[in-house]
């Protein structure tokens, strides 16, 4: 069962794709965090949402928001994904323990050995404010992530 909101968001420390130490810890009291988990790398609508939150990364830039996507993908794979792509955010590898921080999250698909498409909100202090998950196959449309902006910062137009 995924992490409901009003809760602490699980702390936890992995690799980029260029092989660098995201903690999620390192951004309570600077920045609130939207962590984006997504299947695969490389797959036809991951590319597709993550090329949408590519394309409107201002939305989340304007609200001091951090934008992050993780998936058991190795880091290698999230480098050469990301750059094919032009992804101007960090790509998180939750390879091993495989699947690790989604299990953490509740998003973890055991059966096919990847997350979920699930978006968790997490403002300053590191409490999930605002969440959304997709059924399998099912884009999240940006409208989600707009209302989800809003829930974590309200007032502030997305």
């Amino acid at each position: 069962m995924a992490l409901v909101n009003d809760i602490q968001a699980p702390d936890f420390e992995l690799v980029n794709q260029f092989g660098q130490s995201v903690q999620l810890s390192q951004f309570r009291g600077e920045k609130a965090v939207a962590l984006v988990f997504f299947p695969l790398a490389f797959s036809g609508i991951c590319s597709g949402e993550l090329c949408e939150l590519r394309d409107n990364l201002a939305i989340f830039a304007e609200r001091g928001v951090e934008l992050i996507g993780i998936s058991v993908d190795s880091r290698h794979a999230l480098r050469a994904w990301g750059e094919q792509e032009g992804y101007e955010f960090s790509l998180l590898a939750d390879f091993w323990p495989h699947g690790g921080v989604a299990k953490e999250y509740g998003v973890f698909l055991g059966d096919k050995g990847f997350a979920n498409r699930a978006t968790f909100l997490i403002d300053q202090e590191g409490i999930i404010r605002a969440s959304f998950i997709t059924a399998p196959g099912e884009a999240r449309p940006l409208a989600a992530y707009r209302a989800a902006l809003e829930e974590l910062l309200p007032g502030v137009p997305a």
